[in-house]
């Protein structure tokens, strides 16, 4: 789901056999050529282990994208991502080029894929497969997930402010649930907790009445078989792995029960049935992305719950702890005043890397966002950076380099969201067609999307590209040991620049000048394949200056085995680069860096080289 939120989930667990499927499957697809772009270490499936994602060459991997889309919510296209596999490959191409995501989260919908009870409906399933084949071929990898909020459209009334998404008619019908009303909502969100249809539905879900749960587990089991079976063996390994259901929430608690034992007594067995149908389908080597109770990071003190699977144990490599995270103070326009500001969310994304690694696992921030118009939108600049510079560090910008070997592990995530169809839905709310809602995101409201479609049909950003188009380690060869950008985006005319080269490292601070920079420091895993950073459009190859212990250079030059320092485009062919960093450590412990930047132009061979002294220095001091 997507939000402005407050919002929540509900499924559980329960068994449950296969479905029957409407229609015969058709035949496994093609095998298709391997993404342009290719190069022999990429495209390995991934797992989790030691609590990082790891890719076949055991380099550490960072999933950074969008969530595609919020279209799935709606009825327009019927369930879909988009209308139509052209523009799911527009969609993809565009994600590469504009928005530098090398991964994406596809929301689902389980209306769509089961209409009837115990039917499945293969051609939903054979469309969304194509649409998700858009962004493979793309060498983008994809985590699906079965989304709701306020667990189903068919709880509202035709004429409701509100509407919701997920569960179709049939497990709406099932129950005899009260008269949706949330009263004095100004957030849709409010629902979740104040709807009294909503609450009773989500608690039907959770204790499984009428068999829910065991039909929502089945369906998951047909659903994951029927990719498996129609994705090429290279398609699939592209696939990361699952997540089960958006947002949970109990809706409401039995007497005695509170969240934290709701999330160990009906949440997480609900995972532990869903990860059974994951292996039943051949995912047995792909983590189910498990969510915590929805308000367990809130960050107002009067919706926070206790939980973060806090009872569930070691996850391990079955499970990645995937979380969500909105700032609903500043959503709400009367919490917090003014906008936000460097460190603004250290503790909150630090929360989130000490419980996953508690649990043993990696983290994924699956969605994160806020509102592009309406009253609380001159937020979105500084809120939006301050949460991507919480993706790359638990430190703040103005200790970062003080402090570098605090940073913790760079976090995985995926932005609310990338939608072609922004401002232009024809969207019957609740199939009411005196109520075409068109503007936004077409959903309650909202409106988040970072792109949307010119009049030209071209795909454009609707937020600053040096904020959304990011340097980031997508693959470590070895282990992240600190990293920093700075994006220098922009809050109007302001440019924000929040972690600036210190005084004390002069020679760093002139071949950065005012441009953009990231610095990665790792220690290497001695293998063979690279550390591999995505450049955005901003780096141009030509206008890139490289600091490194594996050498110094202006202008990089095309990759090679032989090339310490050299540059490649992305799989996909969408004119996507990406630096690559060789080294040949064979059993040594001793940490690398790398300064990456656009602010230096034909830098003199002295200057790189007092720059990589200060860098050396700075690096043995603190690592």
């Amino acid at each position: 789901m997507s939000s402005i939120r407050m919002r929540l989930l509900t499924v559980l667990v329960v068994l449950s056999g296969f479905l029957t499927v409407a229609g015969a499957p058709p035949a496994t697809a093609a095998t298709p050529a391997v993404p342009s772009g290719s190069l022999w270490f990429d495209g390995t499936p991934l797992t989790v282990r030691d609590g990082r994602f790891l890719d076949g060459q055991g380099r550490e991997v960072v999933l950074r994208g969008y969530n595609v889309s919020g279209e799935t919510k709606l009825e327009e296209n019927g369930g879909l991502p988009f209308a139509s596999v052209a523009d799911a490959r527009t969609s993809a191409t565009a994600l590469r080029a504009l928005g530098g995501g090398d991964a994406v989260r596809l929301p689902l919908s389980w209306a769509h894929a089961e209409p009837v009870r115990g039917q499945v409906d293969t051609a939903y399933l054979a469309a969304v497969t194509e649409q998700m084949r858009a962004f493979l071929d793309a060498g983008i990898r994809v985590y699906p997930d079965f989304h709701q909020d306020l667990y189903s459209r068919y709880l509202f009334d035709t004429g409701s402010w509100y509407t919701g998404d997920g569960a179709p008619k049939w497990a709406v019908d099932a129950g005899n649930y009260p008269k949706e009303s949330c009263g004095i909502c100004l957030f849709w969100g409010q629902n979740i907790t104040q709807n009294a249809a909503v609450r009773k539905a989500q608690y039907d879900f959770w204790h499984n009445a009428y068999g829910l749960q065991d039909a929502f587990l089945a369906m998951a089991r047909t659903t994951m078989a029927h990719l498996r079976q129609h994705l090429s063996e290279e398609e699939f390994a592209g696939v990361v792995g699952f997540d089960p259901y958006n947002e949970p929430y109990a809706g409401s608690y039995d007497a005695g029960q509170t969240s934290r034992t709701w999330e160990r007594d009906l949440l997480w067995p609900f995972y532990v049935k869903f990860r059974a149908r994951m292996d039943a389908a051949g995912w047995q080597d792909k983590p189910a992305f498990v969510e915590p109770n929805l308000f367990w990071n809130a960050n107002i003190s009067t919706q926070k719950q206790e939980g973060g699977l806090l009872d569930a144990g070691t996850l391990g490599p079955d499970y990645v702890f995937n979380t969500h995270f909105y700032d609903q103070k500043a959503i709400s326009g009367i919490l917090m005043w003014g906008k936000a500001a460097d460190g603004q969310y250290a503790s909150d994304f630090a929360a989130v890397r000490d419980r996953a690694s508690a649990a043993g696992t990696a983290a994924v921030v699956s969605e994160f966002g806020h509102p592009l118009s309406g009253t609380v939108s001159d937020k979105a600049p500084t809120v939006l950076k301050a949460m991507y510079q919480a993706l790359d560090s638990r430190v703040p910008g103005a200790s970062w380099w003080t402090n570098p070997a605090a940073s913790g592990p760079v976090l995985s995530g995926s932005q609310w969201q990338w939608d072609l169809y922004s401002g232009r839905h024809h969207e019957p709310m609740n199939a009411n067609p005196d109520k075409v809602v068109t503007s936004g995101d077409a959903w309650n409201g909202e409106d988040l999307s970072a792109v949307k479609l010119d009049d030209f049909g071209n795909v454009t950003l609707r937020q600053d590209a040096r904020l959304l188009d990011r340097i980031y380690p997508s693959a470590t060869a070895g282990t992240t040991l600190a990293f920093t950008y700075e994006d220098r985006s922009r809050d109007g005319s302001t440019t924000l620049t929040w972690n600036p080269v210190p005084s004390s490292l002069p020679n760093v601070a002139r071949v950065v000048g005012s441009g953009q920079y990231g610095l990665l420091v790792w220690r290497s895993g001695g293998g063979t394949a690279p550390t591999e950073l995505h450049l955005p459009a901003s780096f141009p190859a030509s206008a890139t200056t490289v600091v490194s212990d594996l050498g110094t250079v202006y202008a990089p030059p095309a990759y090679t085995a032989a090339t310490p320092v050299g540059v490649a485009p992305e799989p996909g062919g969408s004119g996507s680069r990406r630096l690559l960093l060789t080294d040949t450590d064979t059993g040594s412990s001793a940490p690398h860096y790398a300064l990456v930047t656009n602010g230096a132009t034909a830098p003199s061979a002295d200057l790189l080289n007092a720059a990589r002294s200060e860098l050396a220095a700075w690096t043995a001091a603190h690592f």
